[in-house]
């Protein structure tokens, strides 16, 4: 209940943050992506914070044995930059761009009764099914030919 509680309280912190800052704004996001028209330099000074902010973060924590919450800490251990990750990223940066969301700008968005954010956050399900039922498929087809 109590790491419940807190996760609440995090997320709750993390969307007001996202839209204080104005990162649940589709147009100022895009604004800030168009270099040769309206350019909004806010957003690299809210992305900016936001590193140091987890540096800082970062650097203290992980002087702890473990988390508050956990037994220990699960840190990523892959430090690769193969295809998967490169082609991941280019696809949230193309969608970014393109709709002016990201899932941590779109889901404070529904909050805010931003309607495009609806529209959003159901494409991003879908894909997000779409890509776990291909994963599978590409999964088994791989074990029955091996």
């Amino acid at each position: 209940m109590r790491r419940t509680l807190l996760a609440g309280l995090i997320g709750l912190i993390f969307g007001t943050g996202i839209a204080i800052s104005g990162m649940a704004n589709p147009a100022k996001v895009l604004n800030f992506f168009d270099l040769a028209g309206t350019w909004d330099p806010s957003l690299a000074f809210v992305m900016g914070g936001a590193l140091v902010v987890t540096a800082i973060g970062y650097f203290y924590v992980l002087k702890r044995d473990k988390p508050v919450l956990e037994a220990r800490f699960h840190l990523p251990t892959n430090r690769k930059l193969d295809t998967q990750l490169l082609a991941g990223s280019a696809i949230f940066g193309i969608g970014w761009g393109i709709a002016g969301f990201c899932p941590g700008g779109a889901i404070p968005a529904l909050g805010l009764g931003e309607s495009s954010a609806w529209i959003f956050v159901g494409a991003m399900l879908t894909g997000i099914a779409a890509a776990r039922t291909v994963r599978v498929a590409l999964q088994a087809r791989t074990t029955q030919t091996a």
